[in-house]
């Protein structure tokens, strides 16, 4: 029997001919792929201010060096993520502040975050787990209150929307995973969409040593004066070949994730011993984890990886790492959500025959174990 993935990467057949003519062309750097990536990207979203990067981890920490976060400064985020997430933040020099989260969406709390405000804040960080939106208005709300900058971890959340647009219009910086089990992936790759003109001119900047490359020069490669330093966070031609094909493919890749989960809400939601986390009706998720509730997690994942399907936390709680021991703190919310919290298989490869299976055998954990 084959195994339900959590995982799989999506390359399409298509991808081969373009990316062999970019391989062999003679230039592989950033160059007119990318310039073209980043349009057809800007009218997906309909955010031109589109940056794209190495990877999701240099959005970040490109975002808080927009953002003027430094030594100093305190960031109130989430405990309740990938590392990839607040690693950034203690690179920028920062202190991590951890705001509480709801115990069944894992979202940041607005109200825990108006709480932790003090005046060395200079920005705050949201994380749209497994895809579903978090409270974008009022998180924006509390920062435009205290004159703070925000900043949208979309790794999990390229196709969702909130309130009728897609993530990626709403705040200050909004970052997207490009990384390899994203829904879609340029191998490795990150975006970092920007509300402000300026931002975005001096992303451009900042993603490649600070360097104007649009400058018109004497020489080649002889750069002008450079303002403040930079990073080599930039995309490749190669990278945005993928890119480009890939972005074909991400509405029905996206919209496979969210069939899925639309299934497993209505098909789940009796199970005794399940709950599975509602969405909130201004947004849409994209549905790249599909988490729910289980009372005896540890048991179910065990006896699930029996049945041929694969189950995890996928993230453990930041907090309990000791390169994050300055900011401990108490966390009930992420208490409750990770004590129960599990995913199972929801992506683009997982067919209505998976899918039923893998409800079915739900169905059956909660009779062998949780009926008593």
């Amino acid at each position: 029997m084959e195994q339900k993935v959590l995982f799989k990467v999506h390359m399409p057949k298509s991808v081969d001919k373009p990316l062999l003519e970019v391989l062999h062309s003679g230039f592989i750097g950033q160059g007119k792929k990318v310039d073209e990536f980043e349009e057809k990207l800007g009218n997906y979203f309909g955010n031109k201010k589109v940056l794209t990067l190495n990877s999701g981890t240099s959005g970040l920490h490109l975002a808080l060096r927009l953002a003027n976060v430094g030594y100093g400064d305190e960031v109130i985020t989430t405990a309740m993520t990938c590392t990839a997430t607040n690693m950034p933040i203690l690179a920028a020099g920062a202190k991590i502040v951890w705001a509480d989260v709801n115990p069944i969406t894992g979202l940041i709390d607005p109200q825990a975050i108006e709480e932790k405000i003090t005046s060395k804040t200079k920005a705050i960080m949201m994380v749209h787990f497994g895809g579903i939106p978090c409270d974008i208005d009022a998180i924006n709300a509390i920062a435009k209150k205290y004159n703070l900058k925000t900043i949208e971890d979309g790794a999990h959340a390229i196709g969702a929307e909130y309130k009728g647009s897609k993530i990626g219009n709403h705040s200050d910086f909004i970052m997207f995973s490009l990384q390899a089990i994203k829904h879609f992936t340029t191998v490795d790759g990150g975006l970092l969409l920007c509300k402000d003109q300026s931002d975005y001119e001096r992303g451009k900047l900042l993603r490649w040593y600070g360097i104007d490359r649009d400058e018109k020069r004497k020489e080649f490669r002889c750069e002008e004066d450079i303002v403040e330093y930079g990073y080599k966070y930039h995309m490749n031609d190669i990278s945005a070949t993928i890119g480009i094909e890939q972005l074909k493919h991400i509405d029905k890749i996206v919209g496979k994730h969210i069939d899925n989960q639309e299934y497993y809400d209505c098909t789940l939601k009796n199970i005794k011993g399940i709950t599975i986390i509602q969405k909130p009706n201004v947004s849409k998720s994209s549905s790249w984890l599909y988490t729910l509730h289980i009372d005896k997690r540890d048991l179910f994942s065990d006896w699930m990886s029996e049945q041929g399907i694969m189950t995890s936390r996928v993230h453990e709680r930041n907090d309990k790492h000791t390169a994050f021991v300055d900011s401990l703190c108490e966390l009930p919310g992420v208490d409750t959500f990770n004590t129960t919290q599990v995913s199972i298989p929801v992506g683009w490869w997982i067919t209505k025959k998976d899918r039923e299976y893998i409800a079915n055998k739900i169905q059956d954990f909660s009779n062998l174990y949780l009926l008593d």
